[in-house]
């Protein structure tokens, strides 16, 4: 008895060994691959929230972290830069909707720094389907609504859902979800007027104090 429990235990080791060193064969040879799917399916998303015509570097390469109560909550937020000719002319900024109707929808926005949004995608959402789910482009094309929208300040009265005065549809019998997006747009690209002033004092020793920083700094 015990020598077959013996037996038995030295082959679930053998199979477990087998199988830890084929996992580390596959994923050692589809890393790469896996890499550079996700990378296309970033440049992807980023073309459809700053058109490629306005800038001619790699903004997958120019990447920061910002953490600010504008962007929902005070987790850090990828900032993509957009620069044509050397000069910042765009982002796309992470952003997050905290008050969507089933939670947190996560966002990402293109804009220029002077209230110009230039497109909007939802990177992940948990809305009902069938209602708060239209802010999802497989669902509906309501989010490309924001493409070549301005904002022109924090007061601004078109910047709502129709409900509430302004000029975004709602959805029916669903009016939180589009509301809490086209909220967090709005503080997104007003958010983004700031960028150019802190990407001037990054150089400067007052680094830690700002929002943006590096990707990969501390």
């Amino acid at each position: 008895m015990l020598e077959t429990m013996r037996r038995h235990g030295i082959i679930l080791a053998i199979f477990a060994a087998c199988t830890t060193g084929l996992t580390a064969v596959v994923y050692s040879l589809t890393k790469d691959r896996i890499a550079e799917q996700a990378a296309l399916q970033n440049k992807m998303l980023l073309d459809q929230v700053v058109p490629p015509a306005l800038y001619d570097n790699d903004m997958q390469s120019e990447c920061y972290l910002v953490t600010a109560d504008a962007l929902g909550n005070q987790q850090p937020h990828r900032l993509y830069l957009a620069r044509k000719k050397g000069m910042p002319v765009a982002a796309a900024l992470e952003s997050t909707a905290p008050d969507g109707y089933s939670g947190a929808i996560q966002l990402l926005v293109g804009a220029d720094f002077s209230g110009n949004v230039l497109g909007v995608r939802v990177t992940e959402h948990h809305e009902t389907p069938g209602l708060g789910d239209k802010i999802d482009t497989r669902i509906s094309d309501w989010i490309t609504a924001f493409s070549g929208k301005k904002i022109a300040s924090s007061s601004d009265p078109h910047w709502a859902v129709k409900k509430d005065g302004g000029e975004f549809d709602q959805f029916t019998g669903a009016t939180i979800t589009p509301r809490a997006v086209v909220n967090a747009v709005k503080r997104t690209a007003l958010y983004m007027e700031t960028v150019p002033a802190q990407l001037s004092a990054l150089s400067h020793p007052s680094l830690s104090d700002l929002s943006l920083k590096p990707c990969g700094e501390q």
